[in-house]
């Protein structure tokens, strides 16, 4: 069974910059679609990015239309970890973020990903 671990959220400055982990395990996580969601108060979860396991014709990578150009995703085969750098944040992007993986290819489906992590706290103040 897959085990996520979110780290990094935390209070920051509209126009500031954050960055998420997540680390998972067994080793077999590498083979894994690993991705991230969020979900702000009163609102459902979202699709935020993911991330495919790195091949050498290209690391496949999904993104939400309404974020691209201001988060990155990354990811490290040797950590087991993904990583969600967030720019120019803004209120908006307050929300509980959490990692998901699944097996297959990236999608922004939430019902597709089989494993969750708890999830970390990101506000963004005005």
């Amino acid at each position: 069974q897959v085990q996520l671990v979110e780290y990094g959220g935390r209070s920051a400055q509209s126009g500031g910059s954050l960055k998420l982990s997540c680390i998972g395990s067994p080793a077999a996580i590498n083979s894994y679609t690993m991705g991230w969601f969020r979900q702000a108060p009163g609102r459902e979860r979202e699709f935020v990015a993911a991330i495919g396991r790195i091949v050498m014709t290209g690391t496949p990578r999904k993104y939400a239309d309404s974020l691209k150009g201001r988060f990155t995703l990354s990811r490290d085969e040797r950590q087991r970890a993904i990583f969600l750098q967030m720019n120019n944040l803004g209120p908006e992007d307050t929300a509980v973020y959490f990692c998901a993986a699944r097996s297959g290819s990236p999608t922004t489906a939430e019902e597709s990903y089989t494993d969750w992590g708890r999830g970390t706290q990101v506000t963004v103040s005005a």
